[in-house]
């Protein structure tokens, strides 16, 4: 594709360029966002203001592969883009991201104003490609087929002052025949213990008080380096680091989980009492099927065993509906292990075909009204077991770490939100001295709805903390800076861009 280049890019008014990043799917993209955004700040970017939307000088779509409407979501969008492009010469559009690596060439034929496509495993290129684009007026498209260097190494711009992604490992070994990710993400290649270790060491140091360990299967960590424990001691390590309050994990699998990491888990304080174990089926033959390498026994024994070291874990799940060749039989397996499990929530999914996956080209596809009148039985049944489950939580006393835009109504209610220990979402009665995103309250549960708990009382207690002093050390010197104000055409008719989901990772595992 031709660029003009005769004119300048559209820049804010302090002479910047611009930048804002889209993101879908898993905490692995989202992960790999900050990451994006550490880039092009290095590089001379600035974040473009909240509701931007498509006025930045540079768009930059992170891309998920795993649902079947992925491809249309972002045709749809590239779409509404051209028109905004063609209006703004210097303004440029990359696409990065599982999608990505996937569809390569085909991104700039069905969009031939996109200027980068680049993959998975090399996101550290996007501001040379960027540049590259820019000089050669002509689309680049870089797609490497194996990890360049871990992506923890790059410059990366965190969400949060309090909470932070920590990569333990990409890729992944499995080859279940739903999915996608391991052809687009390449094999497990895991950290050494050392690097993770120092990369939270010095996010506490800047006031981060929880991180979360990610990985496409976590506890398969060490497989790579020769340590089948691996996972267990970097959760015990977590255990020494000072300041470091909460430790959570995701995703694992259900085939690694191990008695040594129930232990860990139980005996390290600052592991959180909270577990997600995707089931994907309760079915035998359909677990066979999608080539998962476990069954209905050794799953909910794996629960039984978590439940008995730690009795207040909140456990939830993933489960695809609609699987080819799903019996009614088979889904009532599937219902019997929700009832067994007791899951505390559910990320629940209508069964998608994926282009070279070999479930796509599997006989016995279940009709959509089918599988979409299983889905809504299910849905029906982890609601009211979520709803029980937390009906459970009344009267307990809890630590909530005070959290960031997760209450919609906070401002009509006069609350506010945050996480207690096993992630429970708990709106809480404003206290009268200020609290801080990152700060930690002691509430008391007065009630429980499916979704979250409330917290109707006044706080029992006010522990302001490091990463409360980190929140606002980082509001103020935003608050500081001068707003960039962008210039370009109106925003006309571009629709909201979707939020990035909180599904777990990959929802594949």
């Amino acid at each position: 594709m031709t660029l003009s280049s005769d004119r300048s890019p559209a820049v804010n008014v302090h002479g910047t360029k611009s930048y804002e990043i889209r993101t879908y799917g898993c905490q692995m993209n989202v992960h790999d966002s900050e990451r994006l955004s550490g880039l092009l700040e290095d590089a001379g970017y600035v974040r473009a203001p909240e509701g931007a939307d498509g006025e930045a000088d540079v768009v930059v779509f992170n891309t998920c592969a795993v649902r079947e409407n992925a491809d249309n979501k972002l045709y749809g969008n590239l779409g509404h883009l051209a028109p905004k492009k063609a209006a703004r010469p210097g303004m440029q559009i990359a696409v990065g991201g599982c999608l990505a690596q996937k569809d390569r060439d085909t991104i700039v034929k069905r969009a031939p104003w996109v200027d980068v496509v680049f993959g998975t495993h090399n996101i550290g290129k996007l501001p040379v490609l960027l540049e590259r684009a820019r000089v050669q007026e002509e689309a680049q498209v870089e797609i490497a087929e194996s990890l360049e260097a871990f992506p923890s190494t790059l410059p990366t711009r965190r969400e949060s002052a309090y909470a932070a992604w920590v990569s333990i490992s990409v890729g992944c070994n499995n080859t279940c025949t739903f999915c996608i990710v391991p052809a687009l993400r390449g094999k497990e290649e895991d950290r050494r213990p050392g690097d993770i270790l120092a990369e939270i060491e010095a996010l506490v140091g800047e006031g981060v008080s929880e991180i979360t360990l990610l990985g496409q299967n976590v506890n398969a960590y060490g497989s790579d380096l020769g340590d089948r424990e691996a996972f267990s001691k970097l959760l015990r390590a977590c255990g020494d680091i000072e300041g470091l309050e909460r430790v959570r994990f995701t995703s694992p699998h259900p085939r690694d989980f191990t008695d040594d990491v129930i232990a860990a888990m139980a005996e390290t304080p600052n592991v959180m009492p909270q577990l997600h174990m995707p089931l994907q089926s309760g079915s035998d033959p359909v677990l066979k099927a999608m080539r998962r390498s476990y069954r209905q026994e050794r799953f909910l024994g794996i629960i039984e065993k978590v439940r008995a070291a730690i009795p207040h874990a909140a456990i939830s799940t993933d489960i695809i509906v609609g699987f080819p060749g799903e019996t009614e039989e088979d889904f009532e397996q599937t219902m019997h292990v929700v009832r067994e499990a007791r899951f505390a929530n559910a990320f629940t999914f209508q069964y998608s075909k994926r282009p070279g996956t070999p479930a796509a080209e599997m006989e016995n596809q279940v009709p959509k009204e089918v599988v979409q009148a299983r889905y809504e039985r299910l849905v029906a049944l982890q609601e009211e077991i979520s709803w029980d489950e937390n009906k459970k939580q009344v009267g307990r006393t809890l630590e909530v770490m005070v959290a960031e835009g997760e209450g919609r109504k906070d401002g009509a209610t006069h609350r506010l939100s945050g996480r207690a220990p096993d992630n429970r979402l708990v709106h809480f009665t404003k206290p009268d001295e200020e609290v801080r995103p990152g700060d930690v309250v002691t509430v008391e549960i007065t009630y429980a709805a499916p979704h979250h708990l409330l917290a109707e009382g006044q706080v029992v207690a006010v522990r302001r903390t490091r990463a409360g002093d980190a929140w606002q050390k980082r509001t103020e010197a935003a608050a500081a800076k001068p707003a960039g104000v962008l210039l370009g055409l109106p925003k006309i008719g571009v629709p909201e861009p979707l939020p990035a989901a909180s599904a777990p990772a990959c929802g594949s595992h």
